[in-house]
């Protein structure tokens, strides 16, 4: 039933409704009226406020004023008096909180809140209610100091907070996880799939894959490390982590709260101690391919030269020595030979100060052209060169000549028989940004399944070819390796070779 007081009202029924109403309101409800003389007076108020506000009835009525000053704390009667003067003066909503101090309770947190009307003899009336808010602003007072130890953990941390509603679709960024990806405003990433976006390609599989079993609940919370990119172009490694923080009945993520951490740094560091830890390993390997040359080719060689001296011990007689004598020359001429092919390779890995300077291409290749051009009349060779003339690298000339005159004299040497050698030079640009030569030929071609992990070895040979000695491709790779580029090699038996040489250049 709807309560509405009109003439017809039963008065004493609504009286005793008030009286229960009253009974179950814990606020003092009041009303109180200031005549134009300043009088006090207050025909309603509620007998809570020997409850709430620890006063007896008479005590209140004998001394309006004093009796609610005398509640008031010091502190808060100037903010308390003020507010009521200006409702006073403007005929308006009077609410104020304030602070009293009880003889029991002690310090409490009170709120009045309260409309006022202006009658025609000048006098003014407050009709409102007084309430105990202490319990509210003990929990607004914890959230707000929680709030701010929060606020000081994220401004103290490297981690950037990231809440992402999926009922809404909209995802809030802290300043940090802003600050990471150097921006100012959220507005560019007010969805998930705009972060998606500036998430590296080669990253976003993984990326995708983890946060997905975490939904699925096959892993208690998401984690992976990833690259972004920032408003400059670059990119930043990070640390993401996040949970389900709410599902619905169907076990649907609704809610995903997580981290974002800058590890850009570490990430560098790991990357740089990856790439020491290969150089350690390549230098291994390039010490134990140097071991066993030495321990085979040299001792080898070291022990037909003693035994050639001890069949000349044996046997005095002139013809057996002039015979010695030239299997000596021999093997002392492969001796020799080794020698120099190791010096060369230590040469190359040992010189720190070698001359590095910008070199046109076109015109080393065109040099290299020149120089086999006698050997290239006599096997009818056609070399196609389509690099463009601008085109320079930084490299040392010495090297790029020799590389250059290895892969071409090598694609001649390895001709295929039944048809004239083409050799093809092509110029491209990685997505990286790194400048690519690639040499092209049509000879016999390298069983790679075979001999790949081989290829580049020294004294390996993969034809029988009276001039192989196996050693221009591995001086080759660690002439390219020595300016911090990298060599790869495509072949197929019977069609031809690619040799790609990656420059450390970039564009």
């Amino acid at each position: 039933m709807v309560f509405d007081l009109d003439e017809n009202t039963d008065c004493n029924n609504v009286n005793d409704f008030y009286k229960k109403l009253f009974a179950e309101i814990p606020d003092l409800i009041f009303q109180f009226i200031i005549d134009v003389d300043n009088n006090y007076s207050f025909p309603l108020f509620s007998k809570s406020i020997e409850e709430i506000f620890e006063l007896s009835t008479s005590d209140f009525l004998n001394n309006i004023k004093f009796a609610i000053s005398e509640r008031i704390h010091p502190s808060d009667r100037d903010l308390f008096f003020q507010s009521f003067v200006k409702a006073r003066k403007q005929v308006s909503r009077w609410e104020v909180e304030f602070r009293g101090i009880l003889p029991e309770k002690g310090l409490r947190w009170f709120k009045i809140s309260s409309k006022s009307e202006l009658s025609s003899d000048g006098k003014v009336s407050f009709f409102g209610h007084l309430s105990d808010i202490t319990e509210l602003k003990d929990k607004e007072l914890k959230l707000r100091i929680s709030e701010e130890r929060f606020q000081f953990a994220l401004e103290a941390s490297t981690t950037g907070v990231w809440d992402w509603n999926m009922l809404t679709n909209k995802v809030f960024y802290s300043s940090l996880s802003l600050k990471i990806l150097e921006l100012e405003s959220a507005d560019v990433l007010d969805d998930p799939e705009r972060w998606d976006q500036i998430v590296h390609p080669d990253d976003l599989p993984k990326y995708y894959s983890d946060i997905q079993d975490h939904f699925e609940n096959k892993i208690p919370y998401y984690e992976n490390y990833h690259r972004v990119m920032t408003s400059s172009g670059n990119y930043k490694w990070i640390l993401d982590r996040g949970k389900v923080i709410e599902r619905d009945e169907q076990g649907k993520p609704l809610r995903v709260i997580g981290t974002h951490t800058d590890i850009s740094v570490q990430k560098e560091k790991e990357l740089e101690l990856i790439k020491t830890m290969k150089l350690y390993s390549d230098q291994n390997s390039r010490l134990l391919n140097f071991s066993h040359i030495v321990s085979h080719n040299l001792s080898t060689q070291a022990g037909n030269i003693k035994s050639i001296l001890d069949f000349i011990d044996i046997d005095e007689k002139k013809e057996t020595i002039k015979e010695m004598l030239i299997h000596l020359r021999t093997v002392s001429n492969d001796l020799n030979d080794t020698i120099l092919n190791l010096n060369q390779i230590v040469q190359i890995q040992s010189n720190m100060s070698i001359i590095i300077k910008p070199l046109n291409l076109v015109e080393y290749i065109n040099k290299t052209i020149s120089t086999i051009k006698n050997f290239n009349s006599e096997t009818n060779a056609n070399i196609i060169n389509n690099v463009p003339e601008y085109v320079t690298i930084t490299f040392n000339p010495a090297y790029l000549e020799s590389v250059l005159l290895n892969f071409v004299t090598n694609a001649i040497r390895y001709a295929h028989p039944d048809r004239s050698p083409m050799i093809i030079f092509d110029y491209t640009i990685e997505k990286e940004g790194h400048k690519v030569l690639k040499i092209k030929d049509n000879g016999l071609g390298i069983d790679l399944d075979a001999y790949g992990d081989l290829l580049f070895g020294m004294y390996r040979t993969f034809h029988k070819h009276k001039d192989a000695r196996g050693i221009g491709l591995h001086i080759t790779k660690n002439q390219i390796e020595a300016m911090n580029g990298k060599v790869f090699v495509e072949s197929e038996v019977g069609v031809g070779t690619v040799f790609k040489i990656v420059f450390n250049d970039e564009l």
